[in-house]
């Protein structure tokens, strides 16, 4: 029973997690279409980020390795291990690259404005950010959901 109710919670954070990342995207667009919202959508993603996409990526790790114990699964399973090691880049990526250069594009915008060249060069080391952070979680829960045997 404990272990089912900690997969039930581990699921929720990441639904919320995962939910709320994925909403950037289309905050970031609008921004894009309509410069005047920037502020209010890079504050907006911000918030998320800070308030719930970060707090429940960490209680994610708790729950998974809570999982881990309870459930009896070597940490060395492969999917589990593989899935260990790019949470660890994530969280590094998103520490060191992606929530500075957020803080970054929300000071340059309040001081040289949506249109000044600054404002517009942090826009591609965003995405790429962005891209990556993405295409890890998805990576990650693919491997939480198929527990793929990876090797042999």
């Amino acid at each position: 029973m404990l272990y089912e109710l900690l997969k039930y919670v581990h699921i929720v954070l990441a639904i919320t997690a995962v939910g709320a990342n994925l909403t950037y995207g289309v905050w970031l667009s609008r921004a894009a279409a309509q410069p005047r919202h920037w502020e209010f959508a890079l504050r907006g993603v911000k918030l998320l980020d800070d308030r719930m996409a970060n707090p429940a990526y960490g209680f994610l790790f708790v729950t998974g390795a809570a999982m881990v114990v309870v459930g009896r699964i070597p940490w060395t399973t492969p999917w589990l291990l593989t899935a260990i090691v790019l949470y660890v880049g994530m969280l590094l990526i998103a520490l060191l690259g992606y929530t500075p250069l957020l803080r970054r594009q929300i000071a340059v915008l309040l001081a040289s404005g949506p249109e000044s060249a600054e404002f517009r060069a942090l826009a591609g080391p965003s995405l790429r950010y962005g891209i990556v952070l993405a295409v890890a979680v998805l990576v990650i829960a693919f491997l939480m959901v198929t527990k793929p045997e990876l090797w042999g």
